[in-house]
């Protein structure tokens, strides 16, 4: 299913941005190929516009593509090699929330669109499912929102994909580390109640948590995998209560987020580590939780000090109209910034994009030296915790952009 653009309106938007783009020359005085020629570098991408993924895609994806779209074309377009500015236009799908969906419709956009690149989908699951697809055609994949520990084995089966959100056991391991710290101060007991959600996402932390709760010494005392779509929690949360664990971890996708946390309120469920999955990271969350959200933890989080993850947000909410994420949604930002400087400095070459994105240094909101290892972004933060209204990023003792984390959690307002 498409949407934006449909067939019988394309050529109509193509003539309105190239005569935007060239107005905006003559009324600057600028000289360019845009003014002469205004052929549009073309990106599409497949997005969860509808179904349970919308969530999800339309708070870390969507806007961070029409953003930085907006300000690129603002500024008379992607500039090449020679100095000359091309507009972009967008070529966009729902996929339904389909993993079937999103792979017809990157397919499509390669074989009959031909756009020059392609934008991740939202979601590791999407992410793995169009993966062999964008190697196939030659599209550096900027995976932005999906979580894996198999990045470095998709690196080499895949040489132009790139993985920005790192792996499940980077975030389990920083997450251990607190609870470890916890147990050892007396603050929280050794047993931890588990659940995850059953697809890419869940799978992949969860079997990264497992062996890592259990090598520091952690009792699972509750450990349960549940459906994309289920809505009620009540039993669950009412045998995770059960347990005896001080400790509630869930992995979980928005919707169950949401849930979980109106579910847990209702039922009075409130463990000292109240940690959640996609979406507790959300500047709609303290909405969600009826403003009681102070302690609760996740993954991601942000440094308040870090003056260029500040002007992004505060241009984001400006411009969107709403905040972005604590978490994806700066990634995914970095990412198209380090696509639009690659293209500046090696042209619309799609092997000449992807082999300067792997090995280049670019200037993005996440700092002025933001570069790759192993095409892996790795300098980004593992744990959040909502403290004094922000979704702060935190460590056991704090530093390095970190602050301590603070245990445990209060009661339910």
């Amino acid at each position: 299913m498409k949407f934006r653009i449909a067939e019988a309106a394309r050529a109509a938007r193509r003539l309105s941005t190239h005569a935007a783009a060239a107005a905006l020359l003559v009324a600057t005085g600028a000289t360019s190929v845009v003014a002469q020629d205004g052929t549009p570098v073309t990106i599409g991408y497949a997005v969860s516009k509808s179904g349970p993924n919308a969530g999800g895609s339309d708070m870390t994806v969507t806007p961070n593509y029409e953003l930085w779209v907006k300000e690129v074309n603002d500024a008379g377009g992607l500039t090449l090699p020679d100095g000359s500015r091309r507009p972009i236009e967008v070529i966009a799908y729902d996929d339904r929330s389909s993993a079937e969906e999103v792979v017809r419709a990157v397919e499509r956009l390669a074989t009959q669109d031909k756009v020059d690149f392609i934008l991740p989908p939202w979601g590791t699951g999407f992410n793995l499912a169009v993966a062999p697809l964008m190697a196939k055609f030659g599209y550096p994949h900027l995976a932005g929102a999906a979580v894996t520990d198999k990045a470095p084995d998709f690196v080499k089966r895949w040489d132009t994909s790139f993985w920005f959100m790192g792996g499940s056991k980077d975030y389990v391991e920083a997450f251990t580390d607190i609870l470890v710290q916890q147990r050892e101060a007396g603050a929280i007991n050794d047993k931890i109640a588990m659940i995850s959600v059953a697809d890419g996402f869940g799978i992949d932390l969860v079997k990264a948590a497992r062996p890592a709760f259990e090598a520091a010494g952690f009792d699972i005392s509750y450990d349960e995998t549940f459906p994309p779509e289920t809505s009620d929690f009540a039993t669950i949360l009412g045998e995770a209560s059960n347990a005896g664990a001080d400790t509630f971890v869930a992995f979980s996708y928005p919707p169950h987020t949401f849930a979980l946390t109106k579910q847990a309120k209702v039922a009075a469920f409130n463990p000292p580590v109240f940690y959640l999955g996609v979406g507790a990271g959300f500047p709609i969350y303290p909405g969600i939780a009826g403003g009681s959200v102070e302690g609760v933890m996740s993954l991601g989080g942000i440094d308040p000090q870090n003056e260029l993850n500040a002007a992004y947000r505060a241009k984001h909410e400006e411009i969107v109209g709403r905040a972005p994420d604590y978490w994806g949604s700066v990634l995914v930002y970095a990412s198209l910034q380090m696509l639009g400087q690659a293209i500046e400095r090696v042209g619309l070459d799609k092997a000449a994009v992807a082999e300067e994105l792997s090995g280049g240094t670019f200037s993005t909101v996440l700092g002025e030296q933001t570069r790759l290892e192993d095409n892996q972004l790795r300098a980004i933060n593992w744990v959040g915790q909502w403290q004094d209204g922000a979704f702060v990023a935190v460590s056991p003792d704090g530093g390095n952009g970190t602050a301590a984390v603070k245990l445990p959690k209060p009661d339910w307002q």
